[in-house]
């Protein structure tokens, strides 16, 4: 693993510290208090995707194994230029009594005006924080995490937190920052999310493959995280897969999937995962969700060639169903 803690921390204040009018242009759109949200049926589940908000990345920071030149290109071929928006996308799976959320977001941990929009997103479609059952943690990341909490004290009284033992003992260990050169930060904040309900008894950790909930089979595959899980979800030979941050941006890591990104902990395990589980998700046709893909961040994976895939996001419909 790598050892770069102060380049880290340093990109990872930049990027947090980028504000949306840095992104001002000609096609720049001002915010609203609305909330997105997106639902449609797998089987007899409904699937809601609800937008925590986006938050700027300057890929020219971020990203690894590449060039600006190289980036730059693959972003105008997408017609767009860094920085770029990200998406924080948090899934609600309806199974029955189960209210199940895959991820939480930012919560209130990158400050105002980046992320923590979930609570409101749920209130929005008659969902209260204590109606959640169960909570899928694709990885301890702090966008994926930071909605465990509210002002210190665990915003989901009645959920189980599902999450990777592999990773709850690798972020849940501070030592492991200085052994590994990964940003204390991270640790930091574990500790307050994940931290606090492990404190009451509400963690409930999965190695390798499990089935943890009916339906639901999670499945370990590190390199971003040593922990990092996928969620298949299958209901009535319907089946979807939930990828956490298999990939952060379209329009460069589907075409060129050997780039990686510092919030890597290998990169080099990233990058031979993502192009294993492309070429997967391809060959199978599978329908995915990825937190960091534009809002909804739901579609298809597709080979254009030996080295490239394409993205395909799901098609749109607001209407009744037949």
């Amino acid at each position: 693993m790598p050892t770069r803690v102060s380049s880290f921390a340093a990109v990872l204040s930049l990027a947090l510290s980028l504000t949306s009018a840095a992104l001002a242009g000609p096609l720049a759109v001002s915010s609203t208090p609305a909330v997105d949200s997106y639902s449609f049926m797998l089987g007899h589940m409904k699937i809601t995707a609800l937008s925590d908000g986006t938050v700027p990345q300057d890929l020219h920071q971020l990203l690894t194994g590449t060039t600006q030149p190289e980036v730059d290109s693959l972003l105008e071929g997408s017609f767009l230029q860094n920085p770029v928006e990200a998406s924080i996308n948090v899934y609600l799976i309806e199974d029955g009594e189960r209210r199940i959320l895959v991820d939480t977001g930012a919560g209130q941990l990158f400050g105002p005006g980046l992320g923590g929009k979930l609570l409101d997103g749920l209130n929005a479609i008659g969902i209260a924080p204590s109606d959640i059952t169960d909570i899928l943690i694709t990885h301890v990341h702090t966008d994926h995490t930071g909605g465990l909490v509210m002002d210190g004290r665990p915003a989901f009284p009645n959920a189980t937190v599902h999450v990777a033992a592999s990773d709850l003992e690798f972020f849940l260990e501070r030592e492991n920052s200085e052994k590994t050169g990964y940003a204390m930060q991270y640790f930091e904040e574990a500790e307050k999310t994940v931290g606090a309900y492990e404190a009451t008894g509400q963690i409930d950790h999965f190695d390798e493959t499990e089935n943890i909930l009916p339906g639901i089979v999670a499945t370990v595959h590190p390199g971003h995280t040593p922990g990092s899980a996928f969620f298949t979800v299958s209901s009535e030979g319907e089946t979807m897969v939930f990828v956490g941050d298999l990939v952060h941006v379209a329009a460069v890591q589907f075409p060129s999937p050997q780039i990686t990104i510092v919030y890597d902990v290998a990169p080099d395990q990233a990058e031979t995962t993502r192009i294993e589980a492309f070429s997967d998700f391809a060959d199978k046709r599978e329908l995915i969700a990825a937190p960091h893909l534009p809002f909804p961040g739901v579609g298809h994976v597709s080979v254009k060639d030996d080295a490239s895939f394409m993205w395909h996001p799901v098609e749109y419909r607001d209407r009744k169903a037949d």
